[in-house]
């Protein structure tokens, strides 16, 4: 191992990492071969004048990861079943949804035997996200990350400067504010809904007033607002947005977007107790599509992002080391509660 020109002082990345990374790019390119014996602990603390607990850190560390292990009155060794072949992916999701499995099984299907995926949930905190990333900086090809954040939001943008740009893929929203040049599949919120209402303008021309229910407290992309409002001015439809259903708010001729299914089960059980039919005396746009939406209620028409096709245009772009930023198809599904 020759690790004294790649342990940098000062580095944001701990020692012991640095020392991981090397002995992992050293087996990539050739130098240390399967079987081989590495340096003591002792030795390579002395050797590269490195503390004996950074030392002892970094080989626990690489022993717990499958790299090296070790024979009692021997030393260590590299692992002959270590193999590098396989794209090392820490996957970061703020939740964990219908939809999001979506992504992540198609991910993994899309990979197959090509990579190792390991999925962490950061819950919209900057700061859990940040101390996700920085237990394993180093360890992973690379960082794919939803940034969807609504804590410690400037802690996380500092935090993701650290990881190198061509190891970074932001996935279902492009974070503007990053400046690195990463790759990205996402979608673009307000477009999205501003084209999916404008190819199904001929339906809500059915209905007197449109009404996004747009839960405050879920943590929803603010962009769905935007784009929604922005339709609506456009095209002189009378609209609101609200927070949740009342029932004093379902009137005739109303036709409502929204994003949450328990608000979706609101609508149709009001819609039934007043013998309406939907697509004629209601309407019903339902963000996200789901197998169930498409035999509930006859057929509940749809916005959604094609989460399927994400999953498998990230993984394609990781396997094939491309860069550039995707935004992911989006459409409304015609069906008959509009």
């Amino acid at each position: 191992m020759e690790l004294l020109d790649r342990i940098v002082e000062h580095s944001t990345v701990p020692k012991y990492i640095q020392v991981v990374n090397a002995v992992i790019s050293d087996i990539e390119t050739g130098i240390l071969k399967r079987g081989q014996r590495i340096p003591s602990i002792n030795e390579t603390s002395e050797m590269y004048y490195l503390s004996r607990d950074t030392v002892e850190k970094a080989y626990k560390e690489l022993r717990e990861k499958g790299i090296i292990t070790s024979v009692r009155g021997k030393g260590n060794y590299i692992c002959q079943s270590f193999s590098t072949d396989k794209i090392r992916v820490l996957l970061l999701f703020n939740k964990l949804s219908a939809y999001k499995k979506t992504v992540y099984y198609s991910l993994l299907k899309s990979f197959g035997e090509d990579a190792i995926v390991d999925l962490q949930i950061h819950h919209y905190d900057g700061k859990i996200c940040e101390n996700l990333i920085q237990e394993n900086l180093g360890k992973y090809h690379y960082y794919v990350v939803m940034p969807h954040f609504f804590e410690h939001t400037e802690t996380i943008m500092q935090t993701l400067q650290k990881i190198p740009p061509h190891k970074l893929v932001f996935l279902d929203k492009n974070l503007a504010q990053y400046t690195g040049d990463c790759a990205a599949v996402y979608q673009d919120f307000e477009r999205d809904i501003y084209s999916a209402l404008h190819s199904g303008i001929d339906l809500l021309y059915k209905y007197q007033k449109l009404v996004l229910v747009f839960p405050k407290d879920l943590n929803y992309p603010p962009e769905i607002v935007k784009g929604f409002q922005r339709f609506c001015q456009e095209t002189s439809f009378s609209y609101s947005i609200v927070d949740g259903i009342e029932s004093e708010c379902i009137t005739p001729k109303t036709a409502f977007i929204v994003l949450e299914e328990s608000d979706l089960v609101d609508l149709i059980k009001h819609s039934r107790s007043e013998n309406w039919v939907l697509g004629k005396d209601l309407g019903i746009i339902s963000y996200n599509e789901t197998p169930l939406k498409e035999i509930l209620a006859n057929g509940i028409t749809v916005i959604s992002t094609d989460h399927a096709k994400m999953g498998e245009t990230a993984a394609y772009m990781m396997l094939h080391k491309r860069k550039g930023k995707v935004i992911n198809p989006f459409t409304l599904i015609r069906r008959n509660s509009l």
